[in-house]
């Protein structure tokens, strides 16, 4: 402020008073904001009081009436420019305003245009009511859809749209929005079209409020839904049908067999049924081929259950299903044989013509106690046992069958697991002359110590063996036990040449290993070869030509005899024995099973066997001996060896040392 008292002092003292500088230091202020409204009067009071000393000061001597001019002029300047400033502050605010009011009508112009283009061109169709039900405004897409134009549609109430198929408590929902206790809801209603079909749509009906919240209309948002519910359909049929035959597939024939079993009193007939051979098709003539013969197949199928009222499905590949309600007694196994008649004429596929047949499983059930996994399971095996049965037939579920089945499996699956566990057990039979019953050699046995299924004989388990190729491992340890027993009671008995008898499956037969597993057996346990015998059946001793298998060759090289198990069952080659190295005979327990009575057929047969063994210099041995009527006659016959119940049943080693003692001569 110093700069001014020093100004306004200069213009005090000027002749005459400078009241334009005193107005500029007035304006000054204002532009600077030294001062505000409530400052002014003490400034100026204060500048009157001390301004003629300032001026005294500066050595001008002038009166009061001098400086109150000067500050009249800086009052003038303050008050002039601050009253410039208010106008331009007010003026920028209006300005401001004029520009925003007419910023927001432009906003709301754009806003409703937009909406205009939205509501016009849509493709939904979009109608707006008042809470009469006065419809105020439709667009083209809406007015369209039922077959109005938009001048028509405007003359239609809310409340005309009734229609049958609107979903219950649908009208409820609208009178909840128009009382404002909802805001908006979707649902799937039909429309009556103007010329008197349904469109079904999804709509969704939603209230606008007035600024206090008051409801003032409702828009309608419909939407066309018949594209997309024929879509659903579409994608629904792809789903559960298959896409060659057009038959159900294995979805829908589930969701069948589900509310077959939801009726708790229900039955359920099955047909599984799978082409035979129909992998040659395939594999001779093409996929083409093959999916031309199974649609024409899938047509016979559906011709044959015509009427009847039955699902006829595919379950994959070749095999196709036929589900049967509530089947009457004898029902399901007529129409297998119908399915088979259906099949049988050859089907003419392009340039071929070829004949088909069909393996079915059968199966009729009680939905109680059941579950349709179960049935279709069911019927699966038994479609198997068609196959194994010759095929082009169909078979009967037979619970029974169906246990063995099971068993066998069990025992499949646990096989390689008992070996390793050491759950086999090798039981000794001992093998007598029939000349004095004196003991010459043992058989070995094995048995299975199942955990679950309890003690079982080699019937249960060698078959399963075989397949599984488990009896190469199980017949190692069974020969080495063997030849280890025999060998140990050979050195506590020097001179006594007790022979072990092993079996050999045909798998093991032609094991590549099999020379090198017997003769490490022979060199680790120290038995010597001509001790061992291995007892091969017809089908383990010839290969699939029907030529000597070469390891039995080798075999015999090494000193081993080699005998003939259950010889004189099923169809005997008798032109075979010449050509093998072959020791001894033994004839099957079915033969010597005929001994048992006077029967004279059945002695003549033993007698000419034994007689052509020993004309081949071979040994003969009868199995099964059990009683002394039948040791008499092969005795009788000059049968050479005998073992059976008559003499002794198979044991543990322990247990048959004690009798090797006792029936040595």
């Amino acid at each position: 402020m110093r700069w001014a008292a020093l100004r306004l002092a200069a213009a005090t003292a000027a002749e005459p008073v400078d009241t334009r500088t005193a107005r500029s230091v007035g304006a000054s202020l204002v532009d600077n904001d030294l001062l505000d409204g409530e400052a002014l009067p003490l400034t100026v009071s204060a500048l009157c009081t001390h301004l003629p000393d300032v001026a005294a000061g500066l050595g001008v001597t002038r009166n009061v009436t001098a400086a109150r001019a000067v500050m009249s002029a800086v009052v003038s300047g303050y008050v002039g420019r601050m009253r410039d400033r208010i106008l331009s502050e007010q003026e920028t605010v209006r300005q401001a305003e004029v520009t925003a009011r007419k910023q927001t009508q432009d906003a709301l112009l754009s806003s409703e245009a937009r909406f205009r283009a939205i509501f016009e061109n849509s493709g939904v169709g979009i109608g707006i009511a008042d809470m009469t039900g006065r419809i105020v405004d439709v667009n083209e897409a809406f007015a369209s859809m039922l077959g109005y134009t938009v001048e028509e549609f405007l003359h239609i109430n809310v409340s005309d749209f009734v229609h049958p198929d609107d979903v219950q408590g649908m009208w409820e929902l609208y009178a909840d929005i128009i009382a404002g206790n909802r805001e908006s809801v979707r649902i799937e209603k039909s429309y009556r079209h103007r010329d008197g079909s349904s469109v079904l749509t999804d709509l969704t009906a939603s209230l606008i409020r007035s600024p206090d919240g008051a409801p003032l209309y409702t828009v309608a948002m419909a939407e066309d839904a018949r594209t997309r519910r024929e879509m659903q359909d579409r994608l629904r049929h792809q789903a559960t049908h298959d896409p060659l035959t057009g038959l159900p597939n294995r979805t829908m024939v589930n969701d069948r067999l589900a509310e077959l079993f939801a009726r708790p009193n229900g039955r359920i007939g099955v047909c599984y049924l799978d082409v035979d051979n129909f992998k040659v098709v395939n594999d001779r003539l093409g996929h083409d081929v093959g999916d031309k013969l199974l649609l024409a197949l899938s047509g016979r199928l559906h011709s044959s259950v015509s009427g009847r009222g039955h699902m006829v499905g595919r379950m994959g590949g070749d095999e196709f299903v036929i589900l049967v309600e509530d089947p009457p007694e004898g029902e399901v196994a007529d129409l297998a044989d119908s399915v088979l008649a259906a099949l049988a004429p050859p089907f003419d596929v392009d340039e071929h013509r070829l004949v088909v047949s069909a393996s079915i499983g059968v199966v009729e059930a009680s939905v109680a106690g059941t579950t349709p996994a179960d049935v279709l399971k069911s019927a699966d095996v038994t479609l198997y046992w068609a196959k194994a049965d010759g095929r082009n037939r169909w078979a009967r579920y037979d619970p029974e069958r169906a246990a063995g089945d099971m068993t066998r499996y069990t025992l499949s699956a646990t096989l390689a697991a008992g070996i390793e566990r050491e759950e086999f057990e090798v039981e000794y039979q001992p093998i007598v002359r029939l000349s004095d019953s004196g003991v010459v050699g043992v058989e070995a046995l094995v048995r299975w110590n199942h955990p679950t299924l309890g003690r079982l004989g080699p019937d249960r388990f060698i078959e399963v063996a075989e397949e599984t190729g488990a009896i190469v491992p199980l017949g190692r340890h069974v020969l080495r036990e063997a030849c280890a027993r025999a060998a140990e009671w050979n050195a506590a008995h020097p001179g006594a040449d007790l022979f072990v008898s092993v079996n050999l499956a045909v798998r093991q037969a032609h094991d590549p290993a099999l020379v090198s597993d017997v003769a490490d057996v022979l060199a680790e346990t120290g038995l010597p070869a001509r001790l061992l015998q291995l007892e091969l059946t017809e089908s383990a001793l010839l290969g699939p030509a029907g030529r000597p298998v070469d390891a039995i060759s080798a075999l015999a090289g090494l000193g081993i005899h080699i005998a003939v198990d259950d010889f004189g069952t099923g169809y005997s080659n008798l032109g075979y024995l010449p050509r093998l190295p072959l020791h001894s005979l033994k004839l099957a327990g079915v033969l010597v099973e005929g001994l048992r009575g006077p029967a004279a057929g059945a002695g003549r047969i033993v007698t000419s066997l034994i007689a052509l063994a020993h004309s081949l210099g071979l040994t003969v041995t009868g199995e099964g001996v059990e009683t002394t009527a039948q040791a008499a006659q092969l005795r009788a016959a000059r049968c050479d060896l005998a073992q059976g119940w008559l003499y002794a049943r198979s044991a543990p080693w322990n247990k048959v040392v004690a009798e090797l003692d006792r029936l040595r001569p």
